[in-house]
């Protein structure tokens, strides 16, 4: 275990972890998270009792050969951050490679519109405002988001984002590769909270300021050929990409099954989307299994929806957006 409390035994490359806590704060998708994985064809237990999981995960992991994911939170029977702690300790000795913790994490805000929305009450403060029950929460979960060894933000997300997100992760027929997304974002809402790489395209010359090219995006052919009429532009392009294209092997030989690259700019519409589609395609085209999303333009309803979230098969595809369910 490293310094930070981290595993550093995390899962390997040449198998899917066996079992898999998933954790985090109320609100943020625990519910969803496991409705995913039982789909990915785990064995899925919730909130059971906090001294019985290690038997549950030996029982059905060892015993009887399943994936198994458990969802644990601050109500489990039995939860504080010392007996949390020394539970995932005793899981890592006994799995090591084979255990995944994954915390599930969420902006507040969105979290108290989430409980607003759907008028439920806070676990943790059922008798007493949600900004209270959160308050709660997060105090409480703090151990358990440092003890982790992935974290999520599915502050922006819909629920087929999470299910996308989780079988990038834990889907065993992908384990062959390193499965990648690329997120564009605005810095104005801040960069992606799951981003492993994050570059900043503000540099770059600024469509936004072209009457006929601001009401278009990033995936329009004369956006992309304005941005790269830049002279900073193929310099700027050569070597990022070459950048990937070291840094990629480089983390899926080191047992990496997943990695956030981010690309932002000021308004989250323009340079930041035509960087993620062309970085995106262009490691698609050296083998590499790559997701695109695009955070900013989900909200926009002069924006064709479909068009947001291009990934590298139709498999995925959903129908309409659904929000992450709490939980």
């Amino acid at each position: 275990m490293q310094a930070d409390g981290r595993n550093d035994d995390g899962p390997s490359q040449d198998a899917p972890p066996q079992v898999v806590i998933l954790t985090g704060r109320a609100g943020a998708g625990r519910t969803s998270g496991l409705c995913a994985l039982e789909d990915l064809g785990f064995r899925t237990v919730d909130t059971p009792p906090l001294a019985l999981t290690h038997s549950i995960a030996t029982e059905l992991a060892e015993t009887h050969g399943l994936r198994v994911a458990i969802g644990l939170d601050a109500q489990t029977v039995g939860y504080s951050e010392g007996a949390f702690e020394a539970v995932i300790d005793r899981l890592r000795n006994a799995f090591g490679r084979r255990l995944s913790v994954l915390f599930l994490d969420c902006d507040e805000e969105v979290l108290r519109r989430r409980y607003t929305e759907t008028r439920r009450r806070h676990p943790l403060a059922p008798d007493e405002s949600v900004e209270i029950g959160i308050a709660r929460d997060r105090a409480a979960m703090a151990s358990a988001r440092d003890v982790a060894d992935g974290l999520l933000d599915t502050s922006s997300m819909t629920l087929s984002d999470l299910k996308n997100a989780l079988r990038s992760r834990f889907d065993p027929a992908g384990l062959a590769a390193l499965a990648t997304t690329i997120t564009s974002f605005s810095y104005k809402r801040g960069a992606p909270m799951n981003a492993d790489l994050v570059f900043d395209c503000r540099f770059l010359r600024n469509p936004h300021y072209e009457p006929n090219l601001r009401p278009k995006t990033g995936r329009s052919a004369d956006v992309r050929a304005y941005i790269e009429d830049d002279p900073l532009y193929p310099a700027f392009f050569e070597q990022l990409t070459g950048l990937l294209e070291l840094l990629l092997p480089a983390y899926q030989q080191e047992g990496k099954s997943y990695l956030g690259i981010a690309f932002g700019c000021t308004g989250g519409k323009h340079r930041s989307v035509a960087l993620a589609e062309t970085v995106g395609q262009h490691l698609r085209d050296k083998g590499w299994r790559i997701e695109i999303t695009h955070r900013e333009q989900r909200d926009d309803p002069s924006i064709d929806q479909r068009a947001v979230v291009s990934a590298e098969t139709a498999e995925g595809a959903e129908g309409p957006a659904t929000q992450v369910e709490l939980g």
